[in-house]
């Protein structure tokens, strides 16, 4: 039998499975928020009532605090265990092993690593999204791309502050998953990451803007093309993109029907069939050692 839905409704489901995303609401503790956005400030020694100490308009944190999502935000983790098919395909800790240095990556934890847009943008015009708008990508440097790659199993944004039109939310193109999809299908010997993906969204028609409010989850299918956006608020917008790894690839060719999670539905929804039996013609290559 198909798992029940914990947080989703049958709608937001369906919603993941035509469009490719998920929006779930009040996953953060506004006062969490609060604190690890105070922080940053105090890490990066801006003042963020002086403008003149800003000396970036957008920085990369690294992590300082973390926890169990199931800690910080149990619905955020509810929501992530409806669309991946359960906590039993997540898998927990792994160590990117990179040719100079080690990356561990904990697909069971949120942390502070944000990305903190100040004012990227702000001296340009507005750009609304669209191919033009540039930067275009799917996120997974590290790995070969196949049709059912574990590495990069979600796209995931936790906004921790409020994202108004015009704020540097993500731009996102959900008609992209159709046609990496379908890209990816007709490369079973996989695809390096690339100008290859970049270059797919010249086949897309639709463009969204990402906005939000603190404490707001997206869950976004990994074909999902997407892209930063400047930021004329005048608000600095926090948000992290925590990675969630597969315990095992997809499988888009289950015998029961129902074991299907909503990324094997979705990736077969795009297809445009029911199941694809997709076997790969090259190594994976993967740079995995599980950890945890």
């Amino acid at each position: 039998m198909a798992r029940q839905l914990q947080v989703l409704s049958a709608e937001d489901a369906q919603h993941f499975i035509e469009k490719g995303y998920v929006r779930v609401k009040g996953c953060v503790d506004p006062a969490l928020a609060k604190a690890w956005t105070d922080e940053a400030y105090t890490r990066l020694g801006y003042d963020p009532n002086d403008r003149s100490t800003w000396t970036k308009e957008i920085v990369w944190l690294d992590r300082h605090n973390t926890g169990d999502i199931k800690d910080i935000s149990p619905k955020g983790w509810a929501a992530l265990c409806d669309v991946t098919g359960g906590p039993e395909r997540i898998e927990s800790k792994v160590m990117e092993i990179e040719s100079t240095h080690f990356t561990t990556i904990d697909s069971t934890e949120w942390s502070d690593a944000f990305v903190m847009n100040l004012n990227r943008g702000a001296d340009k015009p507005w750009q609304p999204p669209s191919p033009e708008a540039g930067g275009w990508h799917k996120d997974g440097s590290f790995f070969r791309h196949f049709l059912d790659s574990r590495e990069q199993a979600l796209l995931t944004v936790v906004y921790w502050s409020d994202v108004a039109h015009k704020g540097g939310g993500t731009f996102i193109a959900p008609d992209s998953i159709k046609v990496v999809a379908r890209y990816l299908a007709e490369h079973p010997e996989g695809v390096d990451d690339g100008d290859s993906f970049s270059e797919l969204i010249n086949e897309c028609q639709e463009f969204e803007e990402i906005t939000g409010e603190t404490g707001d989850y997206i869950i976004l299918h990994p074909f999902m093309l997407h892209t930063s956006s400047r930021n004329h608020s005048g608000k600095v917008r926090f948000m992290t993109n925590p990675p969630v790894v597969l315990k095992e690839p997809m499988n888009l060719n289950r015998d029961d029907p129902e074991e299907f999670s909503l990324i094997e539905r979705a990736t077969l929804h795009a297809l445009g069939v029911e199941r694809y039996d997709f076997q790969p013609t090259a190594p994976r290559e993967e740079r995995w050692q599980v950890i945890g």
